[in-house]
């Protein structure tokens, strides 16, 4: 219908009745009208503003007590966004409740404050258990923001947590706060946008959460970015995490609920991890001068890791399309009893690695009640891997232990590029690599391995697919140690060759098998006591 005029004419050129569209239209438009109207009052009774509930947002006046005072009303009314407009927002803990949504709008930054006298951050509760774990997996209620047994609750929006007033040291008591972020045992949680800045011992700290998703997320941090914990279905993407004291994304599975309870289903992707200087990721300066502050003394940290706690193991998880930068390499660790089974990782970069690019350790730590049997390392996937300048110190290092084999593992389509050894470590090579069945699991307590390229020790049904592996300085070591080793195939690996001429020294090898590799001939062995070519 088109307006001829002051008439209505149709389509066909009829007039129409002008009282009866009128008439239509006007009360179309009313009924518009107050559908908004309902939807804006719908909105405003679900959105609690804290500077409605008594929140300052001036970085002078401690606003605890009006934070929680706005989450306690909108649990009150059935759930809702707890809103946080631009300001700085000084606090001691937060505590969450079911069907809550926090919303930090642009500018607005809740900074932890630092405890005064007795006053400060709610007490650590009793732990359940406190024994086969640190003093922080065993607690959540000494954090600036915390949740239990919660459901459906988000921290969203793009504003910054920091943690200025925490601290991962002691006294480890009330009113001191040592984590950004803490849930336990909650469900159906989306943390998204964010970022955090220095976060404490944990920037966020997850132990027994299902259906968790992280988004999205910038962490500048002191020490761990994020600690996903005995947790079941978690999707983390689009993170960038630096924490040059600490791991990035650490996959654990303690026993700090009292039982062993795997980490699993999980996926991380689009991800990257660094170890730049503390606060220079943030600022954009990216720095390099605070290596020697790692408290393990063995420089930056700051990967994707599995462990070290894992007595409930780790299974069914993928990795892809993350980057590494200036950082320890990927690590999957199982030390206390638990299956670390059926990961597939694959499409990463890294550069500027600090120890071994890829370290994959079944060990006997056995942090876990007594009577627990040493756990199984087996059916891993790792391809796509591109790694420049590599610390070759520590090799690529793939180990069990004596009777406890890692098995099914296939490493394909694979190139690293490994730096020469400074003046000391060539002076520290180890003539044999202890066993260290019962230590801490990190490649440098390995001391230097006599490989640059790959240490595979106690292992079984071993495939290396399109491997390549490149020197950029002068090299005195073979490429590759294999020890203990049943069933390996190597298939279109080639490997520069330094002053020795040596590629491959194998000890106590059986069923290898070597085709189409430029560096080496077709062989087919069923047993190697002691050979070198």
């Amino acid at each position: 219908m088109q307006i001829a005029g002051t008439d209505l004419i149709d389509a066909n050129g009829m007039k129409r009745d002008r009282g009866f569209v009128g008439f239509y239209n006007y009360h179309f438009c009313w009924c518009f009208l107050l559908l908004f109207l309902n939807s804006l009052q719908a909105a405003s009774d679900t959105v609690f503003n804290v500077k409605a509930f008594g929140a300052k947002g001036d970085n002078v006046t401690l606003d605890s007590e009006a934070i929680n005072n706005t989450i306690a009303a909108a649990a009150k009314a059935g759930g809702g966004t707890v809103y946080f407009p631009a300001g700085t927002y000084l606090s001691y803990s937060i505590r969450l409740q079911s069907h809550i949504s926090i919303y930090l709008d642009q500018g607005a930054v809740i900074l932890a404050a630092t405890p005064s006298g007795d006053v400060g951050y709610d007490a650590p509760e009793t732990a359940v258990n406190d024994t086969f774990q640190d003093f922080g997996h065993s607690h959540w209620h000494n954090s600036l923001i915390w949740g239990e047994n919660l459901e459906d609750i988000s921290i969203l929006g793009p504003g910054i947590i920091h943690g200025k007033g925490l601290t991962r040291h002691g006294p480890l008591r009330a009113p001191i706060g040592n984590k950004a972020i803490a849930l336990k045992l909650c469900r159906n949680v989306t943390l998204k946008d964010f970022t955090i800045l220095y976060g404490g011992h944990f920037g966020i700290l997850a132990t027994g959460v299902d259906n968790l998703t992280i988004d999205n997320l910038k962490i500048d941090t002191n020490r761990d970015g994020m600690d996903i914990d005995c947790c079941k279905n978690v999707r983390i993407s689009n993170c960038t995490v630096n924490s040059p004291w600490d791991d990035g994304i650490c996959l654990k599975s303690s026993f700090a609920l009292g039982f062993a309870r795997p980490t699993e289903n999980i996926t991380i992707t689009n991800c990257s991890v660094s170890g730049f200087d503390r606060g220079t990721f943030y600022n954009g300066t990216y720095q390099r001068n605070e290596a020697h502050l790692v408290p393990d003394k063995e420089g930056p940290t700051g990967r994707i890791k599995f462990g070290t706690e894992s007595n409930g193991g780790f299974k069914n998880i993928s990795i892809s399309n993350c980057v590494f930068e200036y950082c320890r390499g990927l690590a999957l660790e199982t030390v206390d009893g638990g299956l670390l089974e059926d990961v597939t990782i694959s499409n990463i970069t890294m550069r500027d690695i600090i120890n071994s690019p890829i370290f994959l350790r079944l060990g006997a730590r056995m942090r876990a009640p007594e009577g627990t049997p040493v756990g199984v390392l087996r059916r891993i996937n790792i391809s796509n891997i591109n790694v420049f300048n590599a610390d070759s110190c520590f090799a690529t290092l793939i180990s069990g232990i004596p009777g406890h084999a890692v098995e099914d593992v296939r490493l394909s389509n694979i190139s690293i590029w490994y730096r020469p050894l400074d003046a000391e470590s060539k002076e520290n090579i180890q003539q044999e690599v202890p066993e260290f069945e019962k230590g801490y699991p990190e490649p440098q307590k390995f001391g230097v391995i006599p490989a640059y390229g790959f240490f595979i020790r106690h292992a079984k049904n071993m495939e290396l697919n399109n491997v390549n592996l490149y020197l950029l300085g002068k090299e005195t070591r073979p490429a590759m140690i294999l020890d203990d080793v049943e069933g390996i195939k190597f298939r279109n690996v080639t490997a520069a060759k330094g002053s020795n001429q040596k590629l491959i020294e194998m000890k106590n090898v059986s069923r290898l098998s070597i085709k189409d590799s430029d560096s080496l001939k077709d062989m087919e062995l069923e047993q190697v006591k002691n050979k070198q070519f």
